[in-house]
């Protein structure tokens, strides 16, 4: 899980379809591959071939299973490594907790086959945890080239060589920059472009900073804000420039990500520091929300980097995410209302073109946790039951095709069983883990 767990909301917190199967993407980086938070080109489309379309009545074949520690990130797999953290501890964190109690173990930073599940290298180090819902880390591994990227819930940054795990360079954010970490921790998953790495980071003029990918030295800084917030920098394209926007929970920015000077800014609320999404682009049109209906619609100037507002904190419009981010298809954006409703809603209106309470139930599960990704035209999502959904999405609605459990729900969060770790979907495979193992399940036809 972005994604990560809230308060109100919960932990979160999502490849191009013309690319063909195996061909390159960055770095060494395949297009079936899963290297980073929502795949290759993070926007949780996955470009297998030959994937199942109905599933065995005995269920999907586990490939293999191995044990790991709590934690709500999940996997990155690129060829046959997978990369995982967890948290080792004899303290009680499978909790929701609230406050910012203090909790003590180890975070491990572990590298497995991802065609047997042995682990091949791991990295340890002491952490005392005081953030609310502390089973462990919430960021996917970054992998590219030779190195893979990993933040921890309280901060600590690392670069690992990713065939040996050697420490390449790494800060602990919170010394660095004289912060602490948000209260669901640090859940802001990296992003790298080019030669840098891209993170929250917190403290005063330094809400998010780039740093040199290869040493680990500051290239530049920018913002301050009352909290990191949760949300995961992203890079779009408008008026002719790339603009790297950011959120904290109180503005939304563009930046020139190549010198973290400003383009612009908007006012932006967040209740509880809790802004999560990643901001979306359709077309000249950028979407975010967050708890509390704190909804917002801009247009992109297309002569200069400029955006102006279009309708802000509508209680009927759009949706409000937590624990999921919305998937973006012809202008529709679908995703999971703070109170439990799966909706479609066009944009840039904000109407809603439909709701239902599936696939969780019968009736709207707050803060409830389905990751949606899509392969061709058919989704398969990912509930925090335990169970992959296999359906269909339209502007027309919601149709279940098909589900089966693949793993146990081992946390919990307001008073239900939950599961809340995105799966990473690679090889023909989904690698998902709860807070006790790691599997590894086949979908790929005939295997």
């Amino acid at each position: 899980m972005k994604p990560f767990p809230f308060r109100h909301s919960a932990f979160a917190r999502t490849l191009c379809l013309t690319c063909l199967l195996l061909a390159p993407v960055a770095n060494g980086v395949l297009a079936e591959d899963w290297p980073k938070w929502m795949g290759p080109t993070g926007d949780n489309r996955w470009a297998a071939e030959n994937i199942i379309t109905k599933f065995p009545k005995t269920g999907l074949k586990k490939v293999w299973q191995t044990e790991v520690a709590g934690g709500y990130s999940g996997p990155a797999v690129v060829g046959n490594r997978l990369y995982l953290s967890d948290y080792v501890t004899s303290d009680n964190v499978r909790t929701d907790n609230f406050s910012r109690t203090e909790f003590t173990g180890n975070e491990r930073v572990l590298c497995l086959d991802a065609d047997s599940g042995k682990v091949i290298w791991t990295h340890e180090y002491p952490v005392t945890y005081s953030i609310s819902y502390p089973a462990g880390p919430r960021c996917t591994p970054v992998v590219d080239g030779d190195y893979v990227y990993v933040l921890g819930a309280e901060g600590h940054l690392w670069c690992f060589q990713r065939e040996t795990g050697k420490v390449v360079w790494s800060h602990q954010l919170k010394e660095k920059y004289n912060t602490k970490a948000a209260l669901w921790g640090y859940s802001s998953h990296p992003l790298i472009d080019g030669d840098k790495l891209i993170c929250l980071a917190g403290g005063e003029g330094s809400h998010t900073v780039a740093l040199d990918k290869n040493s680990g030295e500051e290239l530049w800084r920018y913002g301050t804000a009352t909290e990191q917030g949760y949300s995961p920098p992203v890079i779009i394209n408008a008026a002719g420039k790339r603009q790297l926007i950011l959120m904290s929970p109180n503005w939304i920015a563009s930046v020139d990500p190549d010198t973290g000077k400003e383009y612009w800014t908007e006012k932006y609320e967040a209740n509880n520091g809790s802004i999560i999404m990643t901001p979306i682009q359709a077309n000249q049109y950028l979407f975010v929300a967050g708890y509390s209906k704190h909804n917002l619609m801009l247009e992109l100037n297309q002569e200069k980097p400029a955006a102006k507002v279009l309708w802000r904190d509508l209680a009927k419009k759009g949706l409000s995410p937590v624990n999921v981010q919305p998937f973006l298809e012809n202008n529709v954006l679908y995703g999971f209302h703070e109170s439990g409703e799966f909706y479609a809603v066009r944009i840039p209106e904000g109407d809603r073109l439909w709701e239902t309470t599936k696939p969780l139930g019968n009736r709207p599960v707050g803060t409830g946790t389905v990751f949606l990704v899509k392969n061709k035209d058919l989704f398969y999502m990912f509930a925090e039951t335990g169970e992959l959904i296999l359906g269909q999405l339209s502007p027309e609605g919601f149709k279940e095709l098909d589900r089966t459990k693949v793993i146990e729900p081992t946390n919990s969060a307001f008073g239900r069983p939950v599961v809340w770790c995105a799966p990473a979907f690679a090889n023909g495979r989904m690698y998902v883990r709860n807070d006790e193992v790691a599997v590894c399940i086949e979908l790929t036809e005939g295997k």
